[in-house]
């Protein structure tokens, strides 16, 4: 027998990355995050990372300041009656066994179902997140009175925005641009 030749578009031949055409837009970072988050966190058990991320708004922040979801795991199968790995710090573990039920109560209605039956508990390091504190924004000061008195005769709205916008720059900089 003999091979008959392959003609040249039959061919697969890889294609550079910078021939290849975009397909759709550019992506924000905060829309990829959760796509990106998400295998990490099924590694570890969670089918959700929110549960991790919104601690706090679940079990309230007196609990989430002493406990942290470690994982989730199912029976094999199912993605219902899951167990809870939770880490409560030290000496307050007592206090959160009465109010497991309550807890368990919470994490269900955050998912809407009964993902969750049992919890089981480890002591350890639970470090609160505190949230970060930074200054005000600096283009938070007031357009100076004499060019905010100027831009109110101006009837285009765009426009007036525009030059407004212009105005609370430039009371804001601290001088001379510098050019990097």
């Amino acid at each position: 027998m003999t091979e008959r030749p392959v003609p040249p578009k039959m061919k697969s031949r890889k294609v550079p990355a910078e021939e290849r055409p975009r397909i759709g837009a550019p992506r924000r970072i905060s829309d990829l995050m959760p796509d990106i988050g998400r295998a990490a966190f099924r590694k570890f058990g969670f089918v959700q990372s929110s549960i991790v991320t919104r601690w706090a708004e679940i079990v309230g922040p007196h609990y989430a300041s002493i406990s942290a979801p470690e994982s989730i795991r199912f029976p094999v199968g199912q993605k219902a009656g899951g167990t809870l790995q939770l880490t409560v710090m030290s000496g307050h573990a007592p206090m959160v066994q009465h109010v497991l039920p309550d807890i368990v109560e919470r994490v269900n209605r955050f998912f809407g179902y009964a993902a969750v039956a049992k919890v089981a508990m480890r002591q350890g390091d639970v470090r609160p997140a505190n949230a970060e504190r930074r200054p005000p924004p600096r283009n938070l000061k007031p357009i100076p009175v004499e060019l905010g008195d100027s831009l109110r005769d101006i009837g285009d709205p765009e426009l007036r925005a525009v030059l407004e916008s212009l105005a609370q720059g430039l009371a804001n900089s601290s001088g001379l641009p510098k050019i990097n």
